[in-house]
């Protein structure tokens, strides 16, 4: 006996699967709707799934506030899990099991989800009309729907314990890929263990060497890089793109790593860095918080140096991951907490990771470091930046990176072999898209 498969669009799947459920609402219990408005108020349940890896609690708190001071509402946190946002959103956008409120990235699978009727409009609300007008564009699709919010202004940077260079005798900050080598040396000849590698939360790897590598060596040469990304034209078949992973794999391989570095997690990597165990930490603008203020050593930071001698860097800023409305039944009451989320949500947010607020009007003020206001102000400067890898890659890329980090990292392949791959699978997500 033979199955038959259909491929049944994704946008019908998706308006099939919210009518249905629609409908289904709309009919339960409607002999006792007239006798339950007489007696119990009613109260919406708000679904939001959340991408929060290092505030969990946080998160808690500000459902907690919101419910309080709206009655009305009850939110539902459930937390994202794995290494990516898409990760989490791509079942549920299949099964038409749509949470009310989500975690998104600025990139082409949220603007599409957004023109397909999967994402609210927000741009009348307090939130969007909040967020800084340069990050707006970001967070707009090709048919101008405006999608979501930023959770803030993201960059990755190098954090140094000020205490470990000065005993190392490193007097100057390296400022090209080979400076920074000779430095891991000189730590390691002191006795220190050089950087954290999170090989266990390949995100991570992703957010740092991964997105300064590419900035440096494909957006660095190549001005159309979106353009030719978009429309399958790019070349990452390229020694330059080998260099990315090569470099990754070169710090483990000179042993300037920490010991375990591929089963280290997200957490553990900083507290390796916080705890003095590690010189440096090349970590995101969103976990300061914790960075800057280790166990009794001072810390500093500086543009990670993954340029070539001679070339000037391009640094990696852009939009951190945010927030956005999903179009069910509940959007109206998504959107107060989204509105929430941005106002008083933020400041409970910014006591713990002091990121850079992407509002207009600062809420959390007293809760920012002047070093990373600093670093943000000096990057923006730059000639030629790049965002992070997942506002740029498309989602099903986002996922087989990770993974192949990973085997770049146990020499499972070679960075060569990792550069083609990347290549076929930019290039298979551009044909499926555009074909």
């Amino acid at each position: 006996m033979h199955r038959i498969f259909f491929k049944i669009p994704f946008g019908l799947v998706v308006g099939v699967a919210v009518a249905l459920w629609l409908v289904a609402l709309s009919g339960c219990d409607q002999h006792g709707s007239m006798s339950n408005k007489l007696t119990v108020p009613q109260r919406t349940t708000v679904t939001a799934l959340i991408w929060a890896p290092d505030w969990p609690e946080q998160m808690l708190h500000i459902a907690d506030e919101f419910n309080q001071r709206n009655p009305d509402i009850r939110i539902n946190v459930q937390f994202m899990i794995g290494d990516s946002v898409e990760q989490n959103i791509k079942p549920r956008v299949a099964s038409g099991n749509l949470p009310d409120l989500i975690s998104i990235n600025p990139n082409s699978y949220a603007r599409e989800l957004a023109d397909l009727g999967v994402l609210a409009d927000v741009g009348q609300s307090t939130a969007w009309n909040s967020m800084l007008d340069n990050l707006k564009a970001e967070w707009r699709s090709p048919t101008k729907k405006q999608f979501g919010i930023s959770g803030g202004i993201a960059t990755t940077l190098m954090y140094y314990n000020k205490d470990i260079f000065a005993k190392a005798g490193i007097s100057r900050l390296p400022t090209d890929f080979k400076e920074f080598l000779i430095v891991c040396q000189q730590l390691k000849r002191a006795g220190f263990t050089p950087i954290v590698w999170n090989g266990g939360f390949p995100n991570m790897l992703g957010n740092g060497p991964f997105s300064f590598g590419f900035g440096n060596n494909v957006a660095a040469s190549e001005p159309a890089w979106r353009e030719k990304m978009a429309d399958g034209t790019l070349n990452l078949n390229t020694p330059q793109v080998s260099k990315i992973f090569s470099r990754m794999l070169q710090i483990v391989e000179e042993g300037y790593a920490q010991s375990g570095y591929m089963s280290t997690n997200y957490d553990e990597g900083i507290n390796l860095f916080t705890e003095g165990k590690v010189a440096m930490a090349f970590q995101g603008s969103w976990a300061s918080g914790r960075l800057m203020h280790g166990k009794n050593f001072q810390t500093g930071v500086f543009i990670p140096p993954w340029n070539d001698p001679g070339k000037t860097v391009v640094p990696v800023i852009g939009s951190e991951t945010g927030f956005a409305v999903c179009e069910t039944a509940n959007k109206t009451a998504a959107l107060r907490f989204l509105d929430f989320i941005a106002g008083p949500g933020f400041v409970e947010l910014q006591k713990k990771r002091h990121n850079i607020s992407p509002f207009k009007q600062e809420s959390a003020q007293g809760f920012s470091e002047p070093q990373l206001d600093a670093y943000t102000s000096k990057v923006r400067s730059y000639p030629v930046t790049i965002g992070l890898y997942y506002s740029f890659l498309p989602a099903n890329t986002i996922d087989n990176l990770h993974p192949l980090i990973q085997d770049v990292l146990l020499k499972k392949v070679t960075p060569r072999q990792a550069a083609t791959t990347l290549d076929a699978s930019i290039k298979h997500e551009a044909k499926m898209h555009y074909k």
